[in-house]
């Protein structure tokens, strides 16, 4: 009778081929930096971004976010060890993976997290509140509101929508009630899509997934996208049809991208059985990120050109 040899799938990244600082790096999580590039969005749309002034905030407000993200995510690291040494990706992660102890990733999060507030004192109290607001409320997902249906989507949206408020607040731009909605929005729709393919990558196994998975179901999780993503749509349409007036409505040009966009995620949700890592869509499939990279020039060049 033949054998099957089943191999554990962090056999590939062996504890000591991964150097001390390799780990360091890795644990950081760079490619999720990219959502950070929300904080970018408020100055791109009141079409200050490129005043010297502001681009060297907006720059120190970048790395700032991203350090004090990368703690919540050692931090998160940290919790889920046991959990993500299950997991076909997560369990290749240095702490899960035995390659960063977690003695020595606690004092590397303590640094990161500290180097991050400094920053943000630099820029301003009310930017300083954000950053703590943000870790508290990633403090409490990681021990308990992570497992808390509906709530779970919730917070993560709200991480977006601060990553959005902060950079308003860097560089001193008027926050509009139109752009936190379809921040919220959006971010509620990328949310609800990771939850939909956690759920179907494991197939009910509840060794491996996510205790808080086993309270959705694909139909709920199909209802809700449906709902946010008439609402994102909806939104962003207001929020470009109200934000100028008369024959300067230009902004409206740029909602074939948001819709296209939103369509083409959703196509790779159902069809392509992704949507697990939005940052890894934005540059794995060429669709988004042409898409992405159009809308970016068409807001700047109407800020710029056709609205000053």
């Amino acid at each position: 009778m033949e054998v099957l040899n089943i191999q554990n799938p962090c056999s590939s990244v062996p504890d000591h081929q991964m150097g001390i600082i390799r780990a360091l790096l890795w644990v950081l999580r760079p490619k999720q930096w990219t959502k950070n590039l929300l904080i970018f969005s408020s100055p791109i749309f009141a079409g200050n971004l490129f005043r010297h002034d502001t681009m060297i905030l907006m720059s120190i407000a970048f790395v700032c976010f991203s350090l004090a993200a990368s703690t919540v995510y050692i931090m998160n690291d940290i919790v889920d060890r046991e959990k993500d040494r299950l997991h076909p990706d997560n369990c290749k992660r240095p702490i899960a993976s035995g390659a960063l102890g977690v003695p020595a990733a606690i004092v590397y999060s303590i640094f990161l997290f500290a180097v991050s507030l400094g920053l943000a004192y630099y820029i301003g109290v009310v930017f300083t509140a954000i950053i703590l607001v943000y870790f508290m409320i990633n403090v409490f997902y990681s021990l308990r509101l992570k497992h808390v249906v509906i709530v779970d989507v919730m917070i993560i949206a709200t991480g977006f929508v601060l990553r959005a408020v902060s950079g308003a607040v860097a560089a001193g731009d008027k926050l509009t009630p139109w752009f936190i909605l379809c921040t919220l929005m959006l971010s509620l729709f990328l949310a609800l899509g990771k939850r939909r393919y956690e759920l179907q990558l494991f197939n009910g196994d509840m060794s491996k997934q996510r205790k808080v998975l086993s309270y959705y179901s694909t139909a709920l999780l199909d209802q809700l996208i449906t709902i946010v993503t008439a609402m994102t749509i909806a939104t962003y349409a207001l929020y470009t049809a109200t934000e100028t007036s008369g024959d300067k409505r230009y902004m409206m040009l740029t909602i074939p991208f948001v819709i296209y966009g939103m369509f083409r995620y959703l196509y790779l949700i159902h069809m392509e059985k992704s949507g697990g890592k939005p940052e890894d869509i934005l540059f794995s499939d060429k669709h988004i990120f042409i898409t992405v990279v159009l809308y970016g020039l068409s807001v700047i060049c109407i800020k710029r050109y056709l609205l000053s």
